[in-house]
């Protein structure tokens, strides 16, 4: 019987652009086979998500953000049908979720999740939208580190048992807002938040710019689903891997291991001894 090996897979194309930091998080968190793999192969059935525990949405411009941000690569994943199976490339999304897979969403992938419904799944339903991500309130893109304190309540695989977080952000449609009031109450009731913006120690989540720097709602940087295995997020965990990437490296004592690491060492651990 051959050895079990945990199989991460980072979609790459139509304007990805940090799919090769991704993959590099995921050899360096312990995925023993990791793959970029450009959406046309998953299209073209070359290649098919359930050969794979871990799927990675990275950050990028994905079609220019026309339409606004990750639209247009939305409406591709619910329209296209996949070649020689005629299921739409979607349902292999939803099977992915169905198999109790890890999904990890990053700035643009988390800006495609949202409006493909895969968050926040209220009751299982991964479908619906009803939370989006906007234009920044300071009306240009951000591109600077922030503080995230994490909400010690949610279920969220990847951020289990981390306090806070800092890391850096670089977008320019990031507010996070829901479609009501009656949703933003079920995130917060259901503890779907995983992480909000926050001032310096950790504490108090802030809705202070530039602390929160694009103003999202009740500080919201990233959720999950109630099963805690599907997250998105806007800053950029797999831009923090070494203390070399840290904006004060030169001027302070670091760990060597960047932040940003742990959240993908935690999925790679719960697929091991939860899915092989």
């Amino acid at each position: 019987m051959g050895i079990k090996q945990v199989k991460s897979i980072v979609i790459a194309g139509n304007g990805t652009n940090c799919e090769m930091e991704t993959a590099h998080a995921c050899r360096l968190a312990g995925s023993d086979i990791v793959d970029i793999i450009h959406i046309s192969d998953l299209i073209s059935n070359r290649v098919c998500l359930d050969q794979y525990h871990f799927l990675n949405l990275p950050g990028g411009f994905l079609d220019g953000d026309d339409l606004g941000a990750a639209q247009v690569g939305a409406n591709r994943i619910k329209s296209l049908v996949v070649t020689s199976t005629g299921e739409k490339l979607y349902t292999q999304f939803q099977k992915f979720i169905e198999d109790g897979k890890l999904i990890l969403g990053i700035c643009n992938g988390f800006q495609l999740m949202v409006k493909l419904g895969l968050l926040p799944g209220f009751g299982g339903n991964h479908t619906q939208r009803l939370v989006t991500l906007i234009l920044n309130d300071s009306g240009r893109f951000e591109d600077r580190w922030v503080y995230l304190k994490i909400n010690e309540k949610s279920k969220c695989i990847f951020t289990k048992d981390i306090k806070g977080i800092y890391l850096p952000v670089r977008h320019g449609e990031g507010k996070f807002i829901p479609e009501d009031t009656k949703v933003m109450n079920k995130l917060m009731g259901g503890n779907h938040i995983a992480a909000q913006y926050c001032d310096k120690n950790y504490r108090l989540p802030t809705m202070d710019y530039p602390w929160n720097p694009n103003g999202s709602i009740d500080a919201v940087a990233g959720i999950c689903d109630e099963t805690g295995r599907i997250m998105g997020m806007m800053p950029h965990p797999e831009a923090y891997l070494h203390y070399t990437n840290h904006p004060r490296w030169t001027r302070e004592n670091l760990p060597e291991e960047g932040m940003g690491l742990q959240l993908f060492r935690k999925a790679i651990n719960y697929i091991r001894e939860n899915l092989l």
